[in-house]
């Protein structure tokens, strides 16, 4: 990059992105002032629509920025992506995607992409998700196999802490280094007993080296208000940290007006990057709904530009 500024993510396209490490990425989102789109997907959920893969599907729709949910680093699968094993269901066939990489990924679609790492506390559970476990090892694999960014958190039911993210964090930092770009949070109680978000958590992870802090959307688990989350992300970003707003309760399927207020209340509260989560099928949004956050965060002009961009620019 030299002495060039770096790109707003707005502006930016699949060249661009290739050249921008963590660091980079960091500073393109925060240049984008809240208009940063970031869909998640589960890997290992069968795809929408048949012939292409529900992360294609997801950046058709205007996502900046794929968030792969449910990858094992040890054992690559991404479901749409041509594989060693395909389906034959007769009227269509079923790419298993075993064996793909984030890289790939990035490749075919020419967005950053990240993925989720949990610092699961119960050893009978995280023995069944060993390569989706919050561990430097797992960091460094997940780094090597092309991801652009991680984000330390927790899926439904598996008891994941915000003591847990922090310390999870802490160890990744210490281990490989300040490059790359790291989010930290919950976007729902995941299992746990305590609440989705506090004061404490927040400096928590701060402290450990967390880039970002995710803050469920106001309207998405109960009692996080626009003035509390408005507070955390005045503190987050004063520590020079970016803010995740997120969409991790299924209501990535509601109605587009749900969407459009939920997109708003994080306008008001100071989000840098909008997230919409999985849930919406089973392994994706609504389509549609990541197109009206799209719309309802940048406008048609921006979100155009980002779905109509060739891969060659």
């Amino acid at each position: 990059w030299g002495t060039m500024p770096v790109k707003r993510m707005l502006e930016a396209f699949a060249s661009d992105f290739r050249a921008m490490d963590g660091r980079h990425l960091l500073e393109s989102i925060r240049r984008s002032e809240g208009r940063v789109l970031c869909a998640e997907v589960l890997t290992l959920s069968p795809p929408l629509v048949d012939g292409i893969s529900n992360a294609e599907l997801a950046a058709a729709m205007g996502a900046d920025l794929i968030l792969l949910n449910g990858y094992d680093v040890l054992q690559p699968q991404v479901m749409g992506f041509p594989g060693e094993v395909e389906l034959d269901l007769g009227w269509a066939r079923l790419s298993t995607g075993v064996g793909t990489l984030p890289a790939r990924v990035k490749e075919w679609i020419g967005r950053p992409v990240g993925l989720n790492l949990e610092p699961i506390p119960d050893p009978e559970k995280a023995a069944r998700a060993l390569g989706r476990l919050a561990t430097p090892e797992n960091a460094r694999r997940a780094m090597e196999q092309g991801v652009d960014f991680l984000v330390i958190t927790g899926n439904p039911q598996t008891g994941v802490t915000g003591e847990g993210i922090a310390e999870a964090v802490a160890q990744i930092r210490k281990a490989i280094g300040g490059i790359p770009l790291m989010l930290a949070g919950k976007m729902h109680r995941a299992g746990a007993d305590e609440p989705v978000i506090s004061e404490r958590d927040v400096e928590a992870m701060m402290e450990a080296g967390a880039d970002g802090i995710l803050i469920p959307l106001p309207g998405t688990v109960p009692g996080v208000v626009e003035e509390e989350a408005a507070r955390l992300a005045a503190r987050i970003h004063r520590a020079g940290r970016l803010v995740m707003g997120t969409i991790g309760t299924s209501q990535e399927g509601a109605t587009a007006s749900v969407i459009e207020q939920l997109a708003l209340a994080g306008k008001r509260v100071g989000v840098d990057i909008f997230h919409i989560g999985d849930a919406g099928f089973m392994g994706i949004a609504f389509p549609e709904n990541i197109y009206a956050l799209s719309l309802a965060i940048r406008g048609r002009r921006h979100t155009w530009r980002r779905m109509a961009a060739s891969l060659h620019r």
